[in-house]
């Protein structure tokens, strides 16, 4: 089968059927982002028309439209930007799909890692860069290529500042969990913890990749 070299298979012992499924949407994201991409190249979206006002604090929004500027010659396209607001716990959409053309956002739920709520409060009390520190990192990443990986489909992530650059290195990346979802915030009050990785819910998952796609920012900060 003729895949994009972006997208990548690995085993990681997924039963074959689990594996067919995710590159059956590994493909529709591809379709996606291409599409995505030929409209960002035809218009070329403005921070002008990204709201002041919002879901996004103003202050960590401020960081975000820096950083995309900071890392331009990173990120290949720039129509679409993620946003984690870790300054909120984790029972509340603090991830946001931030379409820069139109300045329109969706938001969703994200876990943090257990290294950086170590009580499990529900809301991140520190970030770390470190290897096995299971924590969370601040700062800028760009969106790299989409596997199936012992998650399902998940896309790894490049950290482009002096905070995360680590991410690759320590395999975080963005991927559906069970633990993340409108029915665990509202049962418990708080989310599962990620081992430091950006974790989505499952059905968020393919609206989120398809939305990022390749060579896009996230940003993930706290105020």
């Amino acid at each position: 089968m003729n895949l994009p070299d972006w997208v990548e298979v690995l085993s990681c012992g997924v039963a074959q059927c689990k594996l067919e499924c995710v590159l059956r949407i590994s493909r529709r994201l591809f379709v996606a982002g291409a599409i995505a991409g030929v409209t960002a190249s035809a218009v070329r979206p403005t921070f002008a028309q990204i709201p002041t006002v919002g879901p996004v604090d103003r202050n960590l929004l401020s960081r975000a439209r820096e950083a995309m500027e900071r890392h331009r010659d990173s990120i290949v396209h720039r129509d679409v930007m993620g946003i984690a607001d870790f300054s909120l716990p984790s029972s509340a959409p603090r991830f946001h799909l931030l379409n820069v053309a139109d300045g329109s956002m969706k938001s969703h739920l994200v876990a943090h890692g257990r290294g950086s709520d170590p009580s499990h409060s529900g809301w991140l009390e520190r970030f770390s860069n470190e290897p096995h520190s299971y924590a969370t990192s601040a700062g800028a990443y760009r969106t790299d290529r989409i596997y199936a990986g012992a998650h399902g489909a998940s896309i790894r992530l490049e950290g482009l500042d002096a905070s995360n650059s680590n991410a690759a290195a320590r395999a975080i990346v963005v991927h559906g969990a069970w633990y993340v979802s409108q029915d665990m915030a509202r049962d418990h009050g708080i989310l599962g913890r990620s081992e430091g990785c950006f974790a989505v819910a499952p059905a968020s998952l393919s609206e989120i990749l398809a939305a990022l796609g390749y060579g896009r920012l996230i940003y993930a900060d706290k105020v």
